[in-house]
């Protein structure tokens, strides 16, 4: 038999508690036949020696939002800016350099680093008065021009707000150009829907990044129809022909939003009335495209003070907010569960994480499900009674450690001492036997698994303050999160996350072993290749 690849002169890190260690890989077919002993012999089309460099599974982001990134590639990026001066000064720019543009659009500003949130008439002088929207880090919060506000008629204070949403507003009723949560949707829709082919090359743009990191696997954390996520009705479509385009190179899971279930006339014994059209669930799909979850949403984020929070944020006279009132979420979680669904509950105060676990614990007990896999998304403040609750119902938390390191300053001065221990858990999550997959949010952090991981291990903010070093893992914990337990997460365990016999040949090499250097230095450690099902797909230099 002769293979499509051999890895040989590897330090293979398998994550495979049976055979942890390799020094060759055999491919064929884009599958693993076998490592070591299992190939001795064999020849193959092509030999790679990695000269001792670590070999680990590809990395696996189970929670990000790859169109947003793509796009706000193309856009300003307010994420690494420090004053609202620089960031008006990029909108003028921007402006004297595309005259012709009607729309100014940017991501990612932080009011903790600008100072404050952006002003409505500071972008309306730094643009000449067009269209300007810059959505915050977090996606849960946006700042608009003034042109934007007069295109919805949102200038004066007698427009409606929904629940759940807010338009911040000076005394004398004018706008600031604040605008969170549910009152989003009619600003986003200005720029809605997004052409499937803009599509297509903000996702190809965004896994050109993934490649570069060792990213292998992603799952975008809500398609379709959103107020936070999403980009066009049809979404799908162009995640469809971005694969069959060979475009989009890495393996992706996409999970659909709450608003895009509608009722379904099927039978009355399927005990079910809503969800997609043609019956589509869970795990549709295969290969390099497949449905994951149902993405359903509570609360908004602890930077832009929306998430639920038992008391107020310090220094604020708020606790933020639900987004939906909680017979409308039993009911879509509930009818979701007994269709099939895995459900993904982004969930990040306190209360809504109270919220979360109700939601899951009253779908499972209207039609118990065995190995249901619901999982809580970002999971952020975790009381110690909210934890037990975990470990009873099996849920799995979907945290992001990069999280720790990037907005942990920000999170720490609205948290205050007392809750700070609940925030941002970890170590305690695995101590309770719960599966703790890997994700960023990218755009919301920098995405990069390897420095995702570092923070996992120190627990250090940017300032280089200690952050509940109580919850810090090992590396070899870290490297576990974006390997076996994201594959676990995405119910996939099966096919990827670890190197062996009939799993995918994706995989990783790098200059260094993660689990040999110090916590400072995995950062550092250099992509050297990525393969996806056996075919190199980024290499360095």
């Amino acid at each position: 038999m002769q293979l499509d690849l051999i890895v040989e002169n590897a330090n293979i890190l398998t994550q495979n508690p049976d055979r942890p260690r390799a020094s060759a890989m055999g491919v064929w077919n884009g599958l693993i036949v076998g490592l070591d002993g299992d190939i001795s012999g064999l020849e193959a089309r092509e030999r790679v020696n990695a000269g001792g460099r670590t070999v680990v599974p590809g990395f696996n982001d189970v929670h990000c939002h790859m169109s947003a990134f793509g796009q706000q590639l193309r856009e300003i990026d307010a994420g690494p800016m420090r004053s609202l001066d620089e960031l008006y000064d990029a909108v003028a720019r921007f402006a004297a350099e595309h005259p012709d543009e009607e729309w100014i659009t940017g991501a990612s500003y932080d009011q903790t680093s600008l100072g404050d949130h952006p002003d409505r008439e500071a972008l309306d002088r730094a643009s000449g008065g067009k269209k300007v929207m810059i959505i915050h880090r977090t996606r849960h919060m946006l700042t608009a021009s003034s042109a934007v506000f007069a295109e919805l008629g949102a200038m004066d204070a007698s427009y409606p707000v929904p629940d759940g949403g807010e338009i911040r507003r000076h005394p004398d009723g004018s706008p600031t150009g604040l605008v969170a949560e549910q009152a989003m949707t009619a600003f986003r829709a200005l720029r809605q829907p997004v052409a499937e082919d803009e599509l297509v090359e903000c996702l190809e743009l965004a896994t050109q990044q993934f490649l570069r990191e060792g990213i292998t696997s992603a799952s975008e954390a809500g398609i379709g129809r959103s107020p936070i996520v999403g980009s066009t009705a049809g979404e799908l479509s162009a995640y469809m022909r971005g694969h069959a385009e060979g475009r989009i190179r890495v393996r992706t899971e996409v999970m659909p939003t709450m608003e895009n279930f509608h009722d379904l006339p099927v039978a009355d014994a399927d005990g079910y009335g809503s969800g997609l059209d043609l019956g589509l669930r869970t795990g549709f799909g295969s290969g390099m495209l497949t449905l994951g979850p149902l993405k359903v949403f509570t609360d908004g984020a602890l930077t832009s003070r929306t998430a639920a929070m038992s008391e107020n944020f310090c220094g604020h006279d708020r606790a933020g907010m639900l987004l939906f009132d909680r017979e409308q979420l039993e009911s879509i979680t509930t009818d979701a569960h007994r269709a099939g669904w895995q459900l993904a509950v982004h969930a990040i105060g306190d209360v809504a994480i109270d919220l979360a676990l109700d939601l899951l614990d009253t779908a499972q007990q209207s039609m118990p499900r065995t190995d249901a896999r619901h999982r809580i998304e970002h999971a952020s403040v975790v009381r110690d009674d909210q934890l037990q609750r975990f470990i009873d119902l099996g849920v799995i938390p979907s945290i992001q450690g990069r999280f720790v390191n990037e907005i942990g300053d920000s999170v720490a001065s609205v948290m205050g001492a007392d809750r700070l221990p609940w925030t941002y858990r970890h170590r305690s999550l695995l101590d309770g036997g719960l599966v703790v997959p890997g994700g960023s949010d990218r755009p919301v952090v920098n995405g990069a698994p390897l420095l995702a991981m570092q923070a996992m291990v120190e627990r250090r903010t940017a300032s280089g303050a200690e952050f509940n070093l109580h919850e810090a893992v090992t590396a070899e914990e870290a490297l576990k999160s974006y390997t076996v337990d994201s594959a676990y997460a995405s119910r996939a365990e099966s096919i990827k996350g670890s190197l062996e016999a009939r799993k995918y040949a994706d995989f990783v090499v790098l200059s260094d072993d993660p689990t040999a250097v110090p916590a400072s230095e995995i950062g550092q450690i250099q992509v050297e290749s990525t393969w996806v099902g056996g075919e190199c797909r980024y290499r360095a230099g």
